[in-house]
């Protein structure tokens, strides 16, 4: 069969990707506006939204802002020049931010308040008893903490870090006070005036190390009362500038261009680079301003000029700058009935008995699907390896761990028991880098093999090998996932994970740490697929076998989840199948750039996006094959990225029981009609129309069926036979 794809390469098959990420986001906005879900539960889901812009300004917009600098006009596969995608950005992020502050102001604030949660937006509006609740907190709690910073001829425009809240101010010398008073009540712009000072601007950081909110005192059955700290401070500025009265105060924040560019070639040590390249975080490109709504032109003036930023990226904030504070506040106590109950992940059925992780293994192959089941043996697999005397080595990639990750805590002691510790750790996990670094110097200090990963590649893969010495000799036991070793996300990200002591597995697990330690790479694999080398084919090979069958005229399908979908060569080959004839349900959460319904080009192909309580992580990929099904899970998404820049791991399943529950995941996600929105051929999501069905929420499906399953092990066995009731006197002789 022939490989040319360029026919379904034209720019208007394929949407752009950060758009398709807006979309996204917007996704995820729709669960903060729907009304079904419980109120603190929409708190979250705000949140979430603008943090989720956050990130994207500070790595995306800056990545091409900084094309434009280089005046770099090439098109994206949406035929798209970087100029062209900032502007349909710019324009898309504000209209976004008025819909995340509508849905605060107009929806959520109402709601809080109806259920006894008030919260008082400006500082104006507090009572006399608040007001001075506020001023005492302020001078005891806020006012050593706060370091106010002027600007003038002497004093240059102090460095206002990334993501900061802060409070820029005009002030003005207090011998002209009463001009200053006129100015601020008329709004004249009469500063150069002879006999009058100037305003001169000042700043002070709104501390990260306070509350954000505070609870005031309330009576019996008033309900709860809190104010953001920015406003305390706000209506305390004055006492900051003793000497000065103050014409004019106003939040604002600033994103800045937080992507790592390191030149890996001329790293001699990467751990110093990238600690380098941490430290410029705090004052990239200024890529983003926000401010509020009401703020004095003469401060917006002087921002603008400071920051050196365009009208396209300031935006306006009708409300509090920068709503990650929702976040916390879903923590408050006494609310407990407007929240979604805590899920606790079941047990394993597989290993719930007295074996130990290694026993079990060799009974079978264990999938485990999380959060609906603990992570706590992948958590034991290496704990319990730290400990056996029998085993030799324990070898691992780690990309994202915990604060107090419990893996890294047996790794380090694995190696003090004297085991062969290799550790595979990723600086270059956006975000976690510091963190990363801090384990990395910890477990070489434990006496730990610390590998940094090949040169240029990110190391996204999730693998763990475990060498025992047993009586029928050498047995290599292998954790295989599609999420990371991080024991909290775990309880939020819902991944797959398989635990196999396959001897084909475990040969291909040392070639793989083999690779990453000494960069020698096998000729060829018995069962893994690994990118950057190897992966792209064998996904091109397996839907193009979909394709051939489709023109044979037999059943052909192929069903894919993962998180995002922007790969040029794999949309194209989609397209292709589908125009074949082969069916295609993909369930993306994030990013997609296919687009559906295209006549004659991918009208056979659907796209689901399921945005729910937990964030849908895992990667499964299903092909018909002719009848004999193949099935695979990894670390990797359909992204030039995973396929081409980094090392991933995708593996087959191929225990036949395995294999069924893993396709039953793949049914009841594609069942879902509550938390689904289906991709139509406009671009938009919507969701499924529920009326006179039954209602299906694949998490809360998979939440109920994880913990039936655990407590079906846990019952004795004579529970569970039917027996007649006994006459009560039987009973008595018995």
């Amino acid at each position: 069969m022939d490989n040319d794809y360029t026919p379904y390469t034209k720019p208007e098959y394929y949407r752009n990707r950060e758009l398709s990420w807006l979309s996204f986001n917007e996704r995820v906005l729709s669960e903060a506006r729907d009304k079904s879900i419980p109120l603190f539960e929409r708190l979250k889901f705000l949140s979430i939204t603008s943090s989720n812009l956050d990130e994207f300004h500070m790595i995306r917009v800056a990545s091409l802002k900084d094309m434009v600098h280089a005046e770099y006009t090439k098109p994206d596969i949406a035929g798209m020049t970087p100029k062209e995608q900032l502007k349909a950005i710019s324009e898309k992020t504000h209209e976004m931010v008025q819909v995340q502050y509508s849905t605060y102001n107009r929806s959520l604030l109402p709601a809080l308040a109806h259920i006894g949660l008030n919260i008082i937006s400006t500082h104006e509006a507090l009572t006399p008893e608040q007001a001075a609740y506020v001023d005492e907190y302020f001078e005891e709690n806020i006012y050593p903490v706060l370091t106010p910073m002027a600007m003038d001829s002497s004093r240059p425009f102090p460095l206002i870090r990334n993501k900061t809240l802060n409070i820029g101010a005009l002030i003005q010398k207090k011998d002209s006070g009463l001009s200053a008073k006129t100015e601020k009540k008329e709004g004249k712009k009469e500063d150069n005036k002879k006999g009058k000072a100037e305003l001169e601007f000042a700043t002070v950081q709104v501390p990260s190390v306070l509350p954000r909110f505070i609870t005031l005192p309330a009576k019996e059955g008033e309900g709860c009362n809190v104010i953001l700290l920015e406003e305390i401070i706000e209506r305390n500025i004055g006492k900051l500038f003793l000497s000065y009265d103050v014409v004019c105060a106003h939040p604002y924040r600033v994103m800045r261009n937080a992507d790592l560019s390191i030149d890996e070639d001329d790293a001699a040590d990467l751990l110093k680079e990238i600690q380098k390249q941490l430290k410029k975080r705090q004052w990239g490109e200024v890529i983003r301003l926000e401010v509020e709504e009401k703020i004095d032109k003469r401060l917006l003036k002087i921002l603008k000029h400071e920051f050196d930023i365009g009208d396209e990226d300031i935006f306006f904030i009708p409300g509090p700058v920068d709503l990650t504070f929702l976040m916390k506040m879903y923590g408050l106590e006494g609310f407990e009935k407007y929240k979604t109950p805590k899920y606790t992940p079941a047990a394993v059925p597989a290993l719930q008995n007295e074996d130990d992780i290694f026993t079990n293994i060799r009974k079978g192959d264990i999938l485990l699907h999380h959060p609906y089941q603990s992570f706590d043996p992948v958590v034991q697999f290496v704990k319990q390896a730290a400990k056996d005397p029998d085993v030799l080595a324990i070898k691992q990639t780690l990309y994202r761990v915990s604060g107090n990750s419990p893996i890294i805590a047996a790794l380090a002691q694995a190696a003090e028991n004297g085991k062969q510790v290799s550790v595979l750790v990723e600086l270059k996990a956006r975000f976690d880098e510091e963190n990363n670094i801090v384990w990395a110097k910890m477990l070489e200090k434990a006496g730990c093999h610390v590998i940094y990963g090949l040169l240029g590649l990110k190391t996204h893969s999730k693998i763990t090998l475990v060498v025992r010495r047993e009586e029928t000799g050498i047995r290599r036991y292998v954790h295989l996932g599609t999420g990371n070793y991080n024991d909290s996300t775990a309880k939020l990200y819902t991944d797959c994970g398989l635990l196999t002591c396959d001897a084909r597995i475990g040969e291909d697990a040392t070639a793989v740490f083999n690779m990453l330690s000494g960069y020698s790479e096998p000729e060829s694999w018995n069962k893994l697929v690994v990118a950057p080398l190897w992966m792209r084919d064998r996904f091109l090979h397996l839907i193009a076998m979909e394709e051939a069958n489709a023109r044979k005229g037999q059943k052909a399908h192929i069903v894919a989840k993962m998180n995002s979908l922007c790969d040029r060569g794999i949309i194209a080959a989609l397209y292709r199948a589908a125009a074949a004839g082969v069916k295609i349900d993909l369930i993306i959460r994030g990013i997609c750039c296919l687009k559906v319904g295209i006549p004659g080009i991918s009208e056979n192909i659907t796209v689901r996006s399921i945005v729910g309580n937990f964030l849908e992580h895992a990667r499964i990929f299903y092909f018909y094959s002719n009848g004999s099904e193949e099935v695979y899970m990894g670390s990797a998404d359909w992204m030039p990225r995973n396929l081409d820049k980094r090392v991933e791991i995708v593996f087959p399943v191929e225990d036949e029981k395995i294999k069924k529950e893993v396709m039953h995941i793949l049914e009841i996600q594609m069942e879902d009609n509550v938390k689904a929105h289906i991709l139509q051929p406009d671009g938009s999501y919507e969701k499924i129309d529920k009326r006179g069905k039954t209602l299906i929420c694949s998490q809360d499906y998979f939440c109920e069926e994880a913990t039936r399953k655990a407590q079906v092990v846990l019952e004795p066995a004579d529970t569970r036979v039917f027996r007649p009731a006994e006459p009560l006197e039987e009973r008595r002789d018995s």
